[in-house]
This record gives structure tokens, C-alpha cells and sequence, in this order.
């Protein structure tokens, strides 16, 4: 049985904030897709019903780290609803390679692969509707890495649909900052009005962040990073940030940008997918 599961990065191919609900939360219309590279989780069910976080986060009590909170709101739900299934215990480990506050989705990644690899591990037979209403309550995104398809998302970004953009090749950057999502939609000069379009008007216009320009504007670790990368290639900023990417047509030349990349820029490169490598797992068509 597998224990080792893939926990993938997800870029924000275009992000586009349409408007603003009067409880405060942004409409808005993006376009996720995974990228083949990603954190590791290790997962492996105990004989009790004891959730061990061997590699916890420095700052990060458990009660806070989507992990253990993925593991639990499992357990939980077997629980209340009668779901009799072996000792629901774990020892989970994590190999991170995703940087935290990047924009790249890597805590709900996290709790989105917890919930998958556990609803196997532990046999609770759960459909991915309802891990991905469960998944809605940890954050936003988890449910679009539960289901594992690209998609572009709409409303506060509950809403999604399948779709199929281009698998390019990305070189990834991290300015080496964290961005507080709250800061960038508190801005008063952030852009709320872009009018509502179909997503196949979307796919055919020029991609673009409606976040971009503040983070530009505030983090000139940011703007530094972007004002290089697009000297080679179209780039943009990635949810919120901080993580920016640049887009390729093959591996080769994304590489070529990164060899030539100042010693202060950290990057990788890799590749979009549309069918997430959890999924591909699970049909045994990844091997981690």
C-alpha cells in the first residue's frame, strides 16, 4: 500500500477580481493548474487513534497546521457519522519544498493530500464530494487539490470547473519573502472591477494578476524579481504572491533562464499538468 503521497504546487494562470461581497470576501475568476513538483508526504495509519506530526513547522503549534487539522476533521467526521473503519491513527511526515506565503498552495495541498490518502489508508470509502466539502472548511482551495483536474474557479472560488489550458513549462521564483494574503486585498488601490467574462473569452486574452500591481508596489523584493524574469519570457505573479513564474514552451529553455539567473534569485523549473500527481498516484500512474 502506498505510503508515500505527492502534495503538488498549483499556479494561478490568470487571477481576475470582479467584485466585492458586502461580508468582505472578493469575487473573483482564476484558472488553477498543478505543476508537476511539489512537497512529499509520508502517511502511515497507527494501531491507535493518535494523529503524530513528525516534522512539525517551526512557529506552527499542530493545532494550527493543516496537516493534523486535515487528520482530524477526518476522524471527526468517521466519527459523527458511524463510519466504522480501522484504528484512525497516523504518523505522518513531510518532506517541504514548497515555501510558505508563496502563493503556491502548499498548505492546502497538504490538508487536500491528507484527506485523500487517509480516506484509502484508514477505508472510510468517502466520494471526493465530500472530502471536498469537508476540505472547503480548512481554506479555499483545498477542495481544487482534492479533486485534482485544473480548473478555473469562480465566486469566492467554491465555484469550479474542469478545464484544459496548455501544459507548458514554468520556471518558478520566490523572492524570498511571505506575502499575508489580507495584506494585498486590503489595499484601497487594488483593482475590484473586471468585468465578468466567459472562460473561453478568458483562455484567448492576454493572461493576467489583478494582485500583481500591489505587490509590486509594496514588496520590492517582487517587482526586482519580475522586472528580470520578463526581460526572457511572459511572467506573472501567482495568487497572491509571493512566488512569480515565467512561461515556457519547452524544459530547455526554461533551464537556460534559470543557469543564467542572478545568485539572488531561487527558483526551479517545472511543468504544468492538469491531472494533479495525487490523482495520478491514486491510478498508479505516479511514482513518488
Amino acid at each position: 500500500m502506498t505510503h508515500q503521497w505527492p502534495s503538488p504546487a498549483k499556479l494561478n494562470l490568470f487571477l481576475y477580481i470582479t467584485g466585492r461581497r458586502a461580508d468582505g470576501y472578493h469575487q473573483l475568476q482564476t484558472l488553477f493548474q498543478f505543476l508537476d513538483y511539489g512537497d512529499t508526504l509520508t502517511i502511515h495509519p497507527r494501531q491507535d487513534d493518535s494523529i503524530q506530526l513528525s516534522t512539525p513547522v517551526a512557529g506552527v503549534p499542530d493545532e494550527q497546521n493543516l496537516i493534523v487539522r486535515a487528520a482530524r476533521l477526518l476522524q471527526r467526521y468517521c466519527l459523527e457519522h458511524g463510519i466504522a473503519t480501522l484504528p484512525r491513527g497516523a504518523d505522518i511526515s513531510i518532506e517541504k519544498r514548497l515555501p510558505m506565503g508563496g502563493g503556491l498552495g502548499g498548505g492546502s495541498s497538504n490538508a487536500a493530500t491528507v484527506l485523500v490518502a487517509l480516506n484509502e489508508l484508514w477505508q472510510c470509502g468517502l466520494s471526493d464530494d465530500q472530502l471536498a466539502e469537508m476540505g472547503l472548511t480548512l481554506g479555499a482551495d483545498v477542495p481544487v487539490f482534492i479533486r485534482g483536474h485544473a480548473a478555473f474557479a469562480e465566486g469566492i472560488g467554491e465555484q469550479l470547473q474542469p478545464a484544459s489550458p496548455a501544459e507548458k513549462w514554468y520556471l518558478v521564483a520566490h523572492p524570498g519573502i511571505s506575502i499575508p494574503t489580507p495584506v494585498i486585498f486590503a489595499d484601497k488601490e487594488l483593482k475590484r472591477d473586471t468585468p465578468i467574462r466567459p472562460l473561453s473569452v478568458l483562455l484567448q486574452a492576454p493572461y493576467a494578476n489583478d494582485c500583481e500591481p500591489i505587490a509590486r508596489k509594496r514588496f520590492r523584493e517582487v517587482e526586482q524579481l519580475l522586472s528580470w524574469l520578463l526581460q526572457y519570457a511572459p511572467s506573472r505573479l501567482t495568487g497572491t504572491g509571493a512566488c512569480v513564474f515565467a512561461e515556457f514552451d519547452s524544459e530547455p529553455a526554461a533551464l537556460q533562464v534559470l543557469n543564467q539567473a542572478p545568485s539572488w534569485l531561487r527558483g526551479f523549473v517545472a511543468r504544468g499538468v492538469n491531472v494533479s500527481p495525487l490523482h495520478r498516484i491514486r491510478s498508479g500512474q505516479f511514482e513518488p
